[in-house]
C-alpha cells in the first residue's frame, strides 16, 4: 500500500493481497510480471525457411529449381504462402516475399 492509497481511502487500512500465481508454463520477470514471449519461444529463423522477393520472370517452379534444385517443388513454396498468392499459383506478382520452407 502506498502513500497516496492511504489518503485517498480517508485514512483506512486495508491488509495487504497476496499476489497471484503465474499460470502454470508462464515465464516471469523480477517483478512477477507474465511474459508470454518467453514462456513460447519463437522458432529460429532457419526453421521457419527463407524468405524470396519475387522478381519479374519468376514463377514458383523456378524459385523452386534455383532453392531446392528441383522444380517440382513448386508445390511447396505455394503451399507455404496461399495467403500471399491466393488461389492461382500461376499469379506471382513483383515484390511479392515468399517464405521459402525449409525440406
Amino acid at each position: 500500500m502506498g502513500l497516496f492509497d492511504f489518503l485517498s481511502n480517508d485514512g483506512e487500512k486495508k491488509p495487504v493481497q497476496p499476489a497471484a500465481k503465474p499460470a502454470a508454463g508462464g515465464a516471469t520477470d523480477f517483478f512477477g510480471n507474465t511474459n508470454q514471449a518467453a514462456a513460447t519461444p519463437a522458432a529460429p529463423a532457419a526453421a521457419q525457411g527463407e524468405t524470396y522477393t519475387v522478381v519479374s520472370g519468376d514463377s514458383l517452379s523456378k524459385i523452386a529449381k534455383h532453392h531446392y534444385g528441383d522444380a517440382a517443388k513448386w508445390h511447396q513454396i505455394y503451399e507455404a504462402n496461399k495467403g500471399t498468392i491466393g488461389s492461382n499459383p500461376d499469379h506471382i506478382e513483383v515484390g511479392q516475399v515468399l517464405t521459402l520452407p525449409k525440406l
